[in-house]
């Protein structure tokens, strides 16, 4: 019998249209001689739209987008698949990226659903997402990082010249200005004075109420995919060189302005550091099913962790899927691996006690 799978993608956030070209890429993905792939578009208002039953690939991300089909509410994902079937879904397969997705808001409901889901649990989800926490989290853990400092709107309105003041003299000019709540480089801005500094600033008050700037470091930008629950495992190391002035959304998801080189040039004594920050940086946030670890690689050999993605993206530019195919893992049996360990890590937590 043909598992029940369905797919979330699209969501209320500026990674909407990721969302999209993930959703798709998955789609083609998936063997649908195993799977039944139910597909529910959430738009960019919120509303949840049950679309048919996929019997085959899509040719476009306008095939996913139903606006005018049927309203669910979030919590029918537990009773029925579609109309005239019984049961609910096999497994649930989050495609959402950035907030009201990746940060821990749909994992929360589906652990309230109690649905076996692909990827990180509310914790890891949740923290991953928040720059900031991530890195007091890595702080802890004994990862080495650049410098940081953050601060959330209503200060920054009240007091905009100490803010100013104090990224200078915390991390100085290069510095790179983020929201801290948002992924695929979206309203971040590198800056190299004052002026641009104050422009960054405001630009990231767009997106998010919390906002992190981080020293600007020469060095090489390593990845590396981890996979696992308790146990996880890393692929080889890729490197991203962007023509641009940094990997910014369009170098990543428009016009592909950038080269991944895989695996990494870098020798065996780095790899080494890498793999052992990637899996505590694992381990740290409580991670589970997936992650891309990102790393600083300097000259000298410093490896120094940038963050951990806790839903990467599947797109034709994107890294996670490329590096495992370097390690000998193909996106068919990648998708099958992250679903077989979400059903194992949803049966572990059947087995906890919940009465006395």
């Amino acid at each position: 019998m043909k598992k029940k799978i369905c797919l979330l993608y699209g969501g209320k956030s500026a990674e909407h249209q990721v969302s999209l070209q993930t959703a798709k890429a998955v789609i083609q993905a998936l063997d649908h001689q195993k799977y039944d792939i139910y597909p529910i578009f959430i738009t960019t208002e919120g509303n949840w739209i049950k679309g048919p039953l996929l019997t085959g690939p899509v040719e476009t991300v306008k095939q996913l987008e139903f606006h005018g089909g049927e309203k669910m509410a979030p919590n029918a994902l537990s009773t029925s698949v579609s109309e005239g079937e019984q049961g609910g879904y096999d497994v649930i397969f989050p495609l959402l990226h950035g907030p009201n997705g990746e940060d821990g808001t749909v994992q929360g409901m589906l652990e309230l659903l109690n649905l076996p889901y692909v990827g990180n649990g509310v914790l890891a989800s949740s923290a991953g997402m928040d720059k900031v926490i991530m890195k007091n989290l890595f702080a802890q853990a004994g990862l080495d990082q650049v410098k940081y400092v953050s601060f959330i709107r209503s200060i920054w309105e009240k007091k905009p010249e100490a803010c100013y003041r104090e990224v200078e003299e915390k991390t100085g000019y290069p510095c790179f200005v983020k929201p801290a709540n948002l992924g695929s480089s979206v309203g971040i801005s590198k800056c190299t004075n004052r002026e641009e500094l104050e422009a960054a600033f405001k630009e990231a008050f767009q997106y998010d109420r919390k906002i992190i700037i981080e020293e600007g470091v020469t060095a090489r930008e390593i990845e590396l995919g981890v996979i696992g629950n308790d146990d996880p495992k890393c692929s080889v190391a890729g490197e991203i060189v962007s023509k641009k002035n940094f990997y910014d959304y369009k170098a990543k998801y428009e016009d592909g302005d950038t080269a991944l080189i895989i695996p990494a040039d870098i020798s065996e004594e780095v790899y080494k550091k890498l793999t052992e920050a990637a899996i505590t940086a694992f381990k740290a946030l409580d991670c589970s099913g997936l992650v891309r670890a990102d790393f600083f690689v300097t000259k000298e050999n410093r490896v120094m962790i940038n963050e951990v993605n806790t839903m990467p993206g599947f797109t034709p530019f994107s890294m996670f899927p490329l590096l495992w195919k370097h390690s000998g893992l193909d996106y068919p049996q990648l998708i099958e691996k992250l679903i077989e360990l979400a059903l194992e890590r949803h049966a572990e937590k059947q087995q906890i006690k919940y009465t006395l």
